[in-house]
């Protein structure tokens, strides 16, 4: 099994995670995922600093100020955003940081990102998508991914 696969698995086996990103528009990426992970049973709550709700819960402006907090977060914002979120998620003891990759499209990651959560002592997955361990297409797209080394190590 890959680091990537390790790291994920060990990510996807908690039940809290928030979801940075989530929007109002619900054919968003970040909103997706969101209800994938919700669909599954998951307890999972949508960050976003400008709503109150979203997808029919309720929304939060930070890590911080999730009752209980969570074991995770993923992140699905541009880079610029996910600085910030990285230094919340130390701030509000989150140990788990995924920083989502769109094949086809922009990253989550930053270089900042990346080392600031790791010398702060967070698990960080810069890349990838937990989609590939949800659903067949998802899947087959990790397959490739993976034949040609382009996930995250």
């Amino acid at each position: 099994m890959s680091n990537f696969d390790t790291l994920a698995q060990e990510f996807l086996a908690q039940k809290r995670i928030a979801v940075a990103g989530v929007s109002r528009n619900s054919q968003q990426t970040a909103n997706l995922i969101y209800k994938a992970f919700r669909d599954r049973g998951y307890k999972v709550f949508p960050i976003n600093p400008n709503a109150d709700t979203l997808e029919g819960d309720s929304a939060y402006p930070n890590l911080q100020s999730i009752p209980g907090g969570v074991d995770g977060v993923l992140i699905v914002t541009k880079p610029d955003l996910t600085d910030q979120i990285v230094r919340d998620a130390v701030e509000a003891s989150v140990p788990r940081v995924w920083m989502h990759n769109n094949t086809f499209g922009g990253t989550s990651a930053s270089d900042y990102a990346i080392q600031y959560g790791r010398e702060n002592g967070l698990t960080v997955i810069s890349g990838g998508c937990p989609m590939m361990f949800f659903d067949f297409g998802h899947k087959c797209m990790k397959w490739v991914l993976g034949a040609m080394g382009k996930l995250p190590n």
